[in-house]
């Protein structure tokens, strides 16, 4: 079901007293550096719907790169890495959908980096995601001292913030552990962690223009505030994709307000706004598309907390829905045709699912490896919905 398309907000408020929005953030923020565009240029966010099967994605991406750089020091740009970097059966285990294994199966990498601006104590990926790049079989981690710049601001940050401790004390010791002759490391792959590094061009060869050949950064330094600037040095990588894993970006919905500059529905604490400013009655907002693509699951709860308590509090002056029948909306994508389905579908889908692992797992793995199988997943939509459909029919 497409809102905007298969639904209007005059449709909801029709048979809803009040509406919430929690359509989140799924595009990749810009990054405006010259060669972005380049054929070997991807966005993290797109690749991450990838590789965890999302139906409205193609079914192929471009996986022929040796060398990859990935900008970005949070927790997707690690994802990115750690797939990128990973042999495809060790995924297996995984929910990874079968042509997300063939992809990366057939992948030629062999060197993965990660940049990030700011130095190690100034990250914001998560203690866990960073102890999970090391579970990776035979895929070497490599860092450089001259990445490791601490100021007293550094120092502040890792004495009041336990997490903050933690990844530095892992990434030390990781670093402490190297060998200084890197030639010692015996895995296949590497994947390479670098600070202090800004992106200032993606270019080509021209011999194959139009398609990335390599990446320039600028060297940076901390400045004693937990930012970072230039230091006039610029380093090249040779490499053949970038993954942009800089945030993420919320996209404009039909019928409601938008701030294009921020990525975000207009709104006082939840409270959807309209062009001149005032509380649009009954319509409200949470999540990334209220406030941006910051904080985890536990901001994102007090998020809802705000909404949902501003919603109780204007519930004597909502709307009152004309319609208000429990199945109205359901009988109304019916008579239109909608294919959707239902939590009951859902249940059915991922009991299809799952009954797809058991058997791979039965009949020795999969792919000829033997591995257990969680589940298979089902990718594309049409499958998805009809599974789900067919599933609750033949509970009735």
């Amino acid at each position: 079901m497409d809102y905007g398309t298969d639904l209007t907000i005059e449709d909801l408020r029709t048979h809803y007293d009040a509406v919430i929005f929690a359509t989140g953030a799924i595009k990749d923020a810009d990054l405006n550096i010259p060669g972005i565009e380049l054929d070997g240029s991807y966005g993290g966010a797109d690749f991450v719907s990838w590789y965890d099967g999302h139906p409205d994605v193609p079914r192929e991406w471009p996986l022929d790169a040796k060398e990859i750089a990935v900008i970005g020091n949070g927790n997707v740009a690690l994802d990115v890495a750690r797939v990128l970097s990973k042999h495809a059966d060790d995924l297996l285990s995984t929910e990874i959908p079968d042509n997300v294994y063939a992809g990366l199966k057939s992948s030629p990498v062999t060197d993965v980096h990660v940049f990030g601006r700011r130095g190690p104590a100034q990250v914001k990926f998560t203690p866990l995601e960073l102890r999970e790049l090391s579970h990776s079989k035979d895929v070497d981690i490599i860092l450089y001292p001259e990445d490791f710049e601490f100021d007293e601001e550094s120092d502040r940050q890792i004495q009041t913030n336990n997490q903050t401790k933690t990844m530095v004390g892992t990434l030390t010791n990781w670093i402490a552990e190297q060998p200084e002759d890197l030639s010692e490391l015996k895995a296949s792959r590497r994947l390479h962690l670098h600070f202090l590094h800004s992106p200032v061009e993606i270019y080509d060869d021209p011999e194959t223009p139009g398609k990335v050949a390599g990446i320039k950064f600028e060297r940076t330094e901390l400045d004693g505030t937990g930012n970072a600037r230039g230091t006039g040095e610029f380093v090249d990588y040779p490499v053949q994709a970038v993954y942009r894993a800089i945030g993420y970006f919320g996209s404009a919905l039909p019928e409601i307000e938008f701030d294009h500059k921020k990525g975000v529905i207009p709104n006082d604490g939840g409270r959807v706004l309209d062009a001149s400013g005032s509380h649009v009655p009954g319509v409200y907002a949470t999540g990334w598309i209220k406030r941006g693509p910051v904080g985890l699951i536990g901001h994102t709860k007090g998020d809802a907390l705000e909404t949902v308590t501003y919603l109780l509090e204007d519930r004597e002056n909502l709307p009152v829905a004309s319609v208000p029948a429990e199945d109205a909306v359901v009988d109304l994508l019916d008579a239109r045709g909608v294919k959707f389905t239902s939590w009951e579908g859902w249940l059915a889908l991922d009991a299809h699912e799952l009954a797809l692992g058991a058997a791979a797992t039965e009949a020795g793995g999969s792919h000829g490896v033997e591995v257990k199988r969680e589940r298979i997943k089902v990718v594309p939509r049409e499958d998805m919905v009809d599974i789900s459909r067919d599933g609750v029919a033949a509970q009735v």
